[in-house]
This record gives C-alpha cells, structure tokens and sequence, in this order.
C-alpha cells in the first residue's frame, strides 16, 4: 500500500507537466505512431492542424485543410479508421484485438508539388466513454482537473499492467509450446537411435556367422 500510495503521489506531482505532443509535417507527409493496445480499450483521439501564413508569418488554422487519419492494427493489417477530418476534430476507436496499432496523420494535399507546412497538436484519450471531458477542462477547478488527469495516469497504468500480463501468458505458452516440441525431438532421437544400435547389431552378427568367426 505504501508503494502504491507513493507511486500515486509521484503521478500527481508530474501532473502539470503532461501535455498534448505536437508534430510538423511538409506538404502531404505521413506521421504515424506505433501504440500497443489490451483488447477492447476505447481510444480517443483529438488533434489541432495550423499552418504557417508567409503573410502573417504565424501558425494560423486553414478551415480549407483537410486531415486524413488511419488507424492500422499490426500486424494483420485490418484498418480500424479511414476518415478525412477537418483542420481540428476528433476521432474515436475501439481496439478488436490487443497488440499493436499504427495511427497515421497526414495533410490532404492541395495541389500536386503542395510544399505547405502544417503544425499538428495531437492528444489521446484510453478509456474514456464520456468522451467529451476535454471539451470542458477549462470549466473545473485546479484540483479537479488534477484529479481527472491522475484518474487518466491510473487508467494508462492499468492497461499497461494489462497488457503485460498478456504479453507473460503468450511467452509462456510459446514457452510450454516449444518444450513440448524438445521432449518429442528428444524421443524420436532415441528412438533413431535405438533402431540404428539394433541394425548394426544384427548387421555384424550376420557378417560373423557369414566369416564363420562365430
């Protein structure tokens, strides 16, 4: 308890520091990130797109700009979200499988050598059925908004827990699976080799009595 209450202490005191991430991309690159998801784990996904104004020469938003956003599991290739949003939005998902899924950002491309550069704020949210809560974070309190971004920290533990402890049942059985298979290969040697030892033994006894040394 100790332990647990000093972890949950060191979350809240690294609370202020957590942020969304934010991301540059030219013209129409692709930015993806790998994240690695328990079976069923809702996800929420907001994000802000601007661009650069060699006019204003500051990040503006385009409402012109369209946002392409996928979401891939890997490795089986299955696409969970193929959407085109626009210069800020959200999206949501829920995971079929746990492992790993790739989630890919690109600007929509305006024309054909479109060089433009395009600043993108990005957060996600896990398990999180309301999902409007960020909607409204300008409305709560310091503590409460402490409260609620350590609940999330909580929430990121346990499905890390989670997921290791689905990562230590697939090693052990691939564990148990692969010591099975050394038990088999272990007798079928024995057996070769038994065989082989009553060959050769039958082979020179039928040379001796051939040579009639016996």
């Amino acid at each position: 308890m100790k332990l647990v209450g000093l972890l949950l202490c060191m979350i809240a005191l690294c609370s202020p520091w957590a942020d969304a991430l934010y991301f540059y991309l030219e013209g129409s690159e692709k930015k993806c990130f790998l994240e690695e998801l328990p079976k069923e784990t809702m996800v929420t996904g907001t994000y802000t797109a601007e661009q650069l104004s060699d006019t204003q020469n500051k990040w503006i938003i385009n409402h012109q700009l369209k946002i392409d956003i996928s979401v891939e599991e890997i490795p089986q290739g299955n696409v969970v979200v193929s959407r085109q949003g626009g210069a800020k939005g959200r999206f949501t998902f829920t995971s079929a499988e746990s492992g790993d899924h790739s989630i890919c950002l690109s600007a929509a491309p305006t024309s054909w050598f479109d060089s433009t550069k395009t600043r993108i704020t990005f957060d996600m949210d896990f398990d999180d059925p309301a999902g409007d809560g960020h909607d409204h974070k300008e409305t709560l309190t310091d503590l409460a908004r402490k409260v609620h971004e350590l609940n999330e920290r909580v929430q990121d533990i346990r499905r890390e827990q989670l997921s290791q402890r689905e990562r230590e049942i697939e090693f052990r059985d691939q564990s148990e699976l692969t010591n099975s298979r050394v038990v088999w290969w272990t007798v079928v040697q024995l057996i070769v080799l038994g065989v082989v030892c009553v060959w050769q033994m039958r082979h020179f006894k039928s040379f001796f009595v051939a040579k009639k040394l016996v």
